[in-house]
């Protein structure tokens, strides 16, 4: 079975199109904002600077691609805004898809139903900007979906890290307000009756506070802000 993927990009150096054939019924989708200036992690960035905020995003993207490489699993980047060639994640184990959806939810959604209608049977999406994860993480909520048909991930701050499913349901990806402390509540309303299981709860990274006190990533953060 192979899955066309076509590549939409406005880049000579960027368009590729390739058949990818899964090798297991395992996929793993990382949703990713394109790296640039001014443009990623906003809420970090009106503390740190726009500079700054993009250093520590692109350290983020270096060790979620570190913890996912070898993942005895099909993987693809969802890429925001457009689809990257020559960049960290290698094509040789990452398929490179574009985002399709109006929001979070709808782009989620449409992740979520191609890998199935492409014969996945356990899905899992994360998103790129995860230091307090790793490889056991993502192993362990692959592991649940075997006798589990849901998991998720909880983050400290409401909302969800991972979310792992062997069907879907389309409801939990609507009427959410993303960003938000709801969002965990909010989805485990929508699964209510279901087989779930939860991951340990993570810290993610959007806030200044939520980086501070983390010896990694001290070296991206302006002196005058630094700890001491």
């Amino acid at each position: 079975m192979g899955i066309l993927s076509t590549k939409e990009t406005d880049e000579k150096d960027e368009f590729t199109a390739d058949f990818h054939f899964p090798s297991s019924d395992k996929l793993l989708i990382i949703f990713t904002r394109n790296p640039e200036l001014g443009k990623c992690k906003t809420r970090l960035a009106a503390t740190v600077g726009d500079e700054a905020a993009l250093e520590i995003y692109t350290f983020l993207l270096k060790h979620t691609a570190a913890i996912t490489n070898a993942l005895h699993a099909d993987k693809q980047v969802h890429y925001s805004e457009k689809i990257r060639a020559h960049d960290l994640w290698d094509e040789t184990i990452y398929e490179k898809k574009l985002q399709q959806g109006d929001d979070l939810g709808e782009r989620m959604h449409n992740a979520a139903s191609s890998g199935f209608k492409n014969g996945f049977r356990r899905i899992i999406i994360i998103g790129s900007d995860m230091y307090d994860l790793d490889t056991r993480d993502i192993e362990q909520a692959f592991d649940k979906l075997q006798k589990h048909d849901f998991v998720l991930g909880p983050a400290q701050d409401g909302g969800y890290y991972l979310f792992g499913m062997k069907t879907l349901n389309s409801q939990v990806f609507k009427n959410k307000n993303w960003g938000t402390e709801t969002v965990l509540e909010d989805t485990l309303k929508d699964l209510q009756g279901e087989n779930v299981a939860l991951l340990d709860t993570r810290n993610d990274v959007d806030y200044y506070e939520d980086i501070k006190d983390i010896a990694a990533f001290q070296k991206f953060i302006p002196k005058e802000f630094k700890t001491t």
